[in-house]
């Protein structure tokens, strides 16, 4: 069966921009299918039993600046409240500068081809000026292009630890109970669901009795305090476990980062760095690893490197195989 192409004239009502596909591209698809109507191929595909017997009740189509207008009006109901919940998530401040110089910049967010990030210069260069702050800000050497929020990376740390601690695999983890509530059960989940040991103490009394994978540390604590985390770091490192500090980035500005400290792995969330409390959803998490761990690390490396004319590109430089193609060995679930 030969398949004629057909294109309607360009229109330019909101409707037939955004809502498609045109008539005659209905056309062309049920000649290809062997249909003469959408009724036909609906008879076909859904069964009776489950359909509706009237149409929806469907208003009247608006125009762009109808539907933009109505949108607003929409946003308007929601009702601005203080926040006082704290544990990760904080009412935040961006200046009009920055916010129309970097955030709102066309360089970020006009990347070509987004699902093939290796062309996307514009979100690489972003991605690559987040993991250097990242680098910078926590004193550890190599940083990812962010997982999905503060808990899952904590999650994701935990199982890093207990990969790399090869020595102290069968240990158990130990949770400081002073970690925020969210990410102790997102832990909790995780190793019920894979089947190993976690611990909650107080790591400020020193570290329990028996063999230990890691530990996890948070600063500041869930009651806010900021502890001078030195002394259980060496007393975990001399036991052979490896340590995690779940660390507010933003407070680094101020206090000794985590890879001062002597910790192996840093996680966190951005949302202090100007992202708005928008009604629900995560907020960007950072991984930053000692030398040696890179390669146990999940998610993704932005690297610099030059093309084929010597200038300088930016490209993914290392994301694990297993990711996609052997999921059972995969270093993330993300």
């Amino acid at each position: 069966m030969t398949i004629t192409q057909t294109s309607a004239p360009a229109n330019t009502e909101f409707v037939s921009r955004h809502i498609g596909p045109r008539p005659s591209d209905v056309a062309t698809m049920l000649q290809s299918l062997g249909y003469d109507s959408l009724e036909a191929l609906i008879d076909t595909a859904v069964p009776a039993d489950i359909r509706q017997d009237s149409a929806l009740d469907i208003p009247d189509a608006l125009s762009e600046t109808e539907a933009l207008a109505h949108l607003r009006a929409l946003a308007l109901k929601n009702v601005m409240k203080t926040q006082m919940i704290g544990q990760g998530f904080y009412d935040t401040i961006t200046p009009a500068v920055i916010r129309r110089n970097i955030v709102e910049n066309p360089a970020w967010y006009t990347a070509y081809t987004p699902y093939q990030p290796e062309i996307s210069q514009g979100r690489l260069e972003a991605l690559l000026n987040f993991q250097t702050m990242v680098m910078d800000l926590t004193g550890l050497p190599i940083a990812n292009a962010s997982l999905l929020d503060e808990s899952s990376a904590a999650a994701e740390a935990v199982l890093m630890m207990r990969r790399a601690n090869k020595k102290k695999a069968k240990g158990k983890t130990v949770l400081d109970s002073n970690i925020f509530p969210q990410t102790l059960k997102v832990v909790q989940g995780r190793a019920d669901a894979l089947g190993f040991e976690i611990e909650v103490a107080d790591l400020s009394a020193g570290l329990p009795e028996g063999d230990i994978s890691g530990i996890v540390l948070q600063q500041p604590g869930n009651d806010g305090s900021i502890a001078d985390h030195a002394s259980i770091i060496a007393a975990a490192k001399e036991a052979g476990a490896m340590v995690t500090v779940i660390a507010d980035l933003l407070s680094l500005t101020m206090i000794t980062p985590p890879g001062e400290q002597g910790a192996d792995i840093a996680v966190g969330n951005t949302q202090r760095f100007g992202v708005p409390l928008f009604f629900g959803g995560p907020h960007a998490a950072y991984m930053a690893v000692a030398d040696g761990l890179t390669r146990s690390m999940p998610g993704r490396l932005v690297g610099v490197s030059a093309d084929d004319a010597g200038v300088p590109a930016y490209r993914l430089a290392l994301q694990t195989r297993e990711q996609h193609i052997r999921r059972e060995k995969a270093t993330s679930n993300i």
